[in-house]
């Protein structure tokens, strides 16, 4: 039976590959995978047409949230309380459930926006889950994050008094707001606990006074934070997350600081305090950051003049897998706002750094610059799975979708301030994506194959991921061919853009009978397997030859296999070939003496009329194998063979031919 993913993930966030352990060179080859891929399959259409389905959009401080078709109609809309206008961040989840980050009243902190409270609310505007993380000492703003856990990362402002500022090496004797990173595991309707965190202010170099903590060459140690650089009350500004769950990590940018971050997620809270640790082992130590060499006093190009919405693009997009995209409000030519994609260094869990030097790349590897004003906050990008871009220009309320060759294919002004939109396919909002799984056959014999196939709803391009349990397969076509050793599940994902679901088949292996023996028994030659049996002659079956005991009807090379009660075939046996049937024994052959027999292992061999003229004497063992061919020999040498039963034949010169069992007992 198919299932469907409750999974509640970030739409720019989708479907990324494993690469832990990967080097630079291993990303352009895994990129060209991508590329090949996607160009046999979306050839015809990539250049041509919007992504099919629905534009999630909600205005800043408002109380609505709409889902628009690509003909710009509301396809549904949802209506919030009076007093819980959105903040900043709306995404839609699995099941029609939208999260939401709330604008609270009261807060203590100021300026940007500010959030303190966070929601869930269903398709109909049921408030599912309503979480407030706000005090005079900490407060949510800006954006979020659900992971695949089900839990939700925030990014908060924590208050640091003048003295601790001081303390910490700040040069202004200000109250100063880092951020922080917090993960937060819901509970109840309105309950959550702190599951993860990560402080700036655990990150920190000064070469202000060295007399206070965290003094150090700044440009020595890139994977801090400078905490003179820019000193403001609301210093770093972060205002986009988002989590890569193969690498485990988190990206983040910074408003004020112009620059987007990469952390490990993989420590425990007491190594995102430190420097070691986590997968990288550098702890909650900076593990990238690009955009402004200047704030960590390295050379280099400033890219980024205002930056939001730092998210990966999806290892599975056809032009940039697993690269990095900030909305570079006006850093493009003239200030105009662009969008900026990267490809990180990346080195296993790390990122490659040259000491002295900025983070490579030393510029983007695409942009793309709004051609109307720029907007001087807000707005993001999304990398759609066909490898179109949907942009929103956010002070200006302007939506709009370009193909890969930047050509605008669909569009939308809603007006006002919109921080963020998200486009989601119909399999998503309306759920109705399901995987069945299926193996022609599913039962099997060792070395044979079976068909994989799945059978996926909804009138969308999947993307097809097998597995197996136990593991050791993978593939990504919709139809791979199998052949296990051993009994194995199968499991297939299908993805599309957040859409996903999984299912799995079993192909049973049953083994191979065991290959039979064929001993001689008198003039009949005996399989060891008392059923199931084939007789073959010089390679050919013989027809109604399925009996145990077979009599050679002629000489030749005898084999036989063995098929089970699971229709499971053995391997052909060894050999055994027959010489002696089709000659007459002659009429002295009573006068044939071999001894002794039993014998030790020297034969005499005596008779009258046979033996006077060239004879040829081969000795058989019990499995037909030719052990000794002489020619007019009168003594046979057993010596050197096992004990066991044996065959002497004479043949004469007229073709005559006499057989003879011999038993070997030394």
């Amino acid at each position: 039976m198919g299932t469907t993913s409750n999974m509640s993930i970030k739409p720019q966030s989708i479907m990324k590959i494993k690469i832990q352990g990967r080097r630079t060179g291993d990303l352009h080859f895994l990129k060209l995978i991508a590329f090949l891929w996607v160009f046999f399959t979306f050839v015809n259409s990539v250049n041509s047409q919007s992504y099919d389905g629905y534009t999630l959009y909600f205005p800043q401080n408002g109380t609505k949230a709409y889902l628009v078709d690509l003909a710009g109609n509301t396809y549904h809309s949802w209506t919030f309380n009076s007093n819980s206008k959105t903040c900043y961040s709306t995404y839609l989840l699995s099941g029609g459930v939208l999260l939401r980050t709330v604008a609270k009243q009261g807060t203590y902190f100021g300026g940007g926006p500010i959030s303190g409270e966070v929601q869930t609310v269903d398709w109909t505007g049921n408030v599912l889950w309503d979480f407030v993380y706000s005090t005079q000492d900490y407060c949510s703003h800006h954006d979020i994050h659900a992971m695949p856990n089900g839990n939700v990362l925030l990014i908060a402002y924590e208050r640091k008094t003048a003295a601790e500022a001081i303390q910490a090496g700040c040069a202004l004797s200000i109250e100063m707001w880092p951020d922080k990173i917090v993960e937060i595991q819901p509970s109840g309707t309105n309950g959550g606990t702190v599951v993860w965190e990560w402080h700036a202010w655990d990150h920190l170099v000064q070469d202000h006074d060295p007399s206070k903590n965290n003094y150090g060459i700044v440009a020595n140690h890139p994977e801090l934070l400078n905490i003179n650089y820019n000193t403001s009350q609301d210093w770093m500004h972060v205002n986009g997350i988002d989590y890569n769950e193969e690498l485990d990590q988190v990206t983040f940018s910074s408003h004020a600081l112009n620059e987007l971050y990469v952390i490990d997620h993989s420590t425990t809270t007491a190594e995102a305090a430190s420097h070691t640790g986590g997968n990288s082992g550098k702890g909650g130590d900076l593990l990238y950051r690009w955009g402004n060499p200047a704030a960590y006093q390295t050379a280099g190009t400033t890219d980024f003049n205002v930056v939001h919405d730092a998210h990966w693009v999806s290892m599975d997009d056809p032009r940039f897998p697993n690269a990095l995209v900030g909305f570079n409000n006006k850093g493009g030519s003239g200030g105009k706002t662009c969008v900026d994609i990267i490809n990180p260094p990346y080195d296993g869990f790390n990122y490659l750094l040259t000491p002295g030097t900025s983070y490579a790349p030393a510029t983007y590897e695409w942009r793309h610059t709004y051609s109307g004003n720029p907007t001087p906050d807000n707005g993001n990008s999304q990398q759609l799975p066909n490898g179109n871009t949907l942009v929103c220009i956010g002070m200006s309320g302007f939506i709009y979708e370009i193909d890969s060759d930047q050509v605008q294919v669909w569009s939308k002004t809603v007006g006002g301030t919109l921080p963020q939109s998200f486009r989601y396919p119909p399999c998503f909002v309306n759920g109705n994506y399901t995987a069945t799984a299926s193996g022609s056959p599913t039962v099997i014999c060792t070395g044979s194959s079976s068909q994989l196939d799945v059978t996926a709803t909804g009138d969308v391009v999947y993307i097809y991921s097998w597995t197996s349990d136990p593991p050791g397969f993978s593939s990504n076509l919709k139809s791979p061919v199998v052949t296990p050793d051993s009994t194995t599940t199968y499991i297939v994902t299908i993805k599309n853009g957040p859409c996903f679901a999984t299912d799995s088949v079993t192909i049973t292996v049953n083994p191979l009978p065991p290959t039979p023996t064929i001993t001689l028994t008198g003039d009949s030659l005996v399989s060891s397997a008392t059923s199931g049996n084939q007789w073959f002659l010089n390679g050919n079956a013989i027809q109604g030859a399925t009996s145990q005991i077979l009599v050679p009807s002629s000489n030749g090379s005898y084999q036989v296999r063995v098929t089970d009660l699971n229709n499971c075939t053995s391997q052909l046996s060894n050999t055994f070939n027959v010489t002696w049937v089709g000659t007459e024994q002659i009429s002295d052959m009573k006068t044939l003496s071999v001894f002794p027999n039993p014998t030790t292992g020297i034969l005499t061999i005596t008779a009258s009329s046979f033996m006077t003229n060239d004879f040829e004497i081969t000795i058989f063992d019990s499995f037909g194998r030719k052990l000794i061919k002489k020619q007019n020999s009168r003594i046979i040498d057993l010596t050197r063979f096992e004990n066991g039963i044996y065959y002497l034949t004479i043949k004469s010169i007229n073709g005559d031919m006499i057989s003879k069992k011999i038993v070997l007992i030394k």
